[in-house]
């Protein structure tokens, strides 16, 4: 497409703080779009419109169900991990999360009726969701760690409620969630390390 049929169209990416998706936005971003992530706006349910409440429903929860679609269609072969990110917003909401714990809880449903129809079907595809918890150690996290802080009036430091989940954790939690010692469909990671979940 040439670079005159981009310029001032918005562009949505997930993902575009690193790796392929960051190099996306930015040849996007240098052909002209206008580039936006899928960031949920930390406000209560009054102060949004359609469009911002339901932004992750749109991207989050449109990926997840296409990949795992086409997982089953493929379908991967035996033994296959198809790991999709939820979050711990998942479990409690927020009156600040808008349609984020939503979309998050729909991408663990969804996860969960793959694993079952993987069954079903004697795919042995295995499909797990992972439920990180709030950290401020990323960029989204913090953002909702002071608003959640401000709505309750107190500080949002960082050591508030234990050591933070890191990045680097996360990572080191979906490589070990690929081994076969992992069996549960749901599993929620804090900085004390996996648990799975009923």
């Amino acid at each position: 497409m040439p670079g005159n049929e981009i310029a001032g169209a918005a562009a949505l990416v997930t993902g575009a703080s690193r790796g392929f998706g960051s190099g996306i936005a930015t040849a996007l971003s240098k052909a002209g779009a206008n580039v936006v992530g899928a960031t949920p706006l930390p406000r209560p349910v009054q102060h949004h419109t359609w469009q911002t409440f339901s932004r992750n429903w749109d991207v989050d929860v449109a990926h997840v169900f296409h990949w795992v679609r086409e997982a089953l269609l493929a379908p991967r072969a035996p033994g296959s991990v198809v790991i999709t990110l939820s979050s711990g917003a998942a479990l409690r909401g927020s009156p600040l999360s808008g349609g984020y714990a939503g979309a998050k809880a729909a991408i663990r449903f969804l996860t969960a009726y793959a694993a079952e129809e993987s069954q079903r079907a004697a795919l042995g595809i295995r499909f797990v969701s992972v439920l990180p918890q709030l950290t401020p150690a990323t960029a989204l996290g913090a953002v909702f760690a002071a608003a959640y802080a401000a709505r309750q009036g107190a500080d949002a430091s960082p050591s508030a409620g234990g050591p933070p989940l890191t990045p680097e954790q996360v990572g080191q939690a979906i490589v070990d969630l690929t081994g076969p010692a992992w069996d549960q469909d749901a599993y929620l990671i804090t900085a004390a390390g996996l648990r799975p979940l009923p």
